[in-house]
């Protein structure tokens, strides 16, 4: 942990250590905490940052991370490729619900990730975020994507929302050929509900990757980024 910097509470409230010596600095995104409390996660992501977790030395920390930049859908750029508009033409082959399985999701994001940090104290921080009401202010949200034959949970995904924003976090999809295009029906579910039900946009966190690029996000640098979400929230 000696490479990247411990962070507080009372770091986050302070506007001036947040805004000039953390959203400022771009040579940093990374920080770590023993901070498992449910207000320090939600101050955490109401700030922007996405936290993720590590063990280290049988230690487990959480890593708030304020990315350089993150990957943005705004819903008039939503992609859908002929593969998955085959499948939404088929909705006798799937049902779509939100916030039914918190559990089985987390079971198969495990599974399905090796590398997977929702585990251990984060985990039962999502799971007890979950079980709160907080409004508006914050909200673990949960997608699944099951099939109609078998009852059997395909895809799905975790996130939060915070005012009109949706946050992704981590989710999964079946390797099983049968359900090939089956995890990318499930974010265009996800993007129809959220346009549906009026969120401003769906941030995606990390913007490497390239399915998110071919959904049709778009890449905001940080500051940028910031300005959009504070708005939204």
């Amino acid at each position: 942990m000696s490479q990247i910097y411990y962070i507080s509470k009372t770091d986050i409230l302070d506007k001036n250590i947040l805004i000039n010596h953390i959203y400022s600095n771009h040579e940093l995104n990374y920080y770590y905490s023993d901070d498992f409390s449910l207000e320090f996660y939600i101050l955490l992501a109401r700030a922007g940052f996405i936290s993720v977790s590590l063990t280290e030395n049988n230690q487990e920390y959480i890593l708030p991370n304020i990315q350089v930049d993150y990957a943005v859908l705004q819903f008039d750029n939503l992609h859908i490729s002929k593969k998955v508009k085959k499948l939404l033409n088929k909705p006798e082959l799937y049902s779509f619900s939100i916030n039914n399985s918190l559990k089985e999701v987390l079971d198969g994001i495990d599974n399905y990730h090796n590398d997977n940090w929702i585990v251990g104290k984060y985990r039962e921080l999502i799971e007890n975020l979950y079980n709160q009401d907080f409004g508006d202010e914050f909200k673990i949200m949960c997608f699944e994507l099951r099939c109609n034959s078998t009852g059997k949970l395909i895809a799905g995904e975790v996130g939060y929302k915070i005012g009109s924003t949706y946050t992704s976090l981590s989710g999964f999809s079946t390797k099983a050929k049968e359900y090939n295009n089956w995890g990318k029906l499930q974010m265009i579910l996800l993007s129809n509900y959220l346009e549906n039900n009026s969120y401003s946009f769906w941030n995606l966190g990390q913007s490497f990757m390239q399915y998110k690029l071919d959904l049709g996000a778009k890449v905001l640098p940080r500051l940028e980024f910031l300005s959009l979400f504070l708005k939204n929230i």
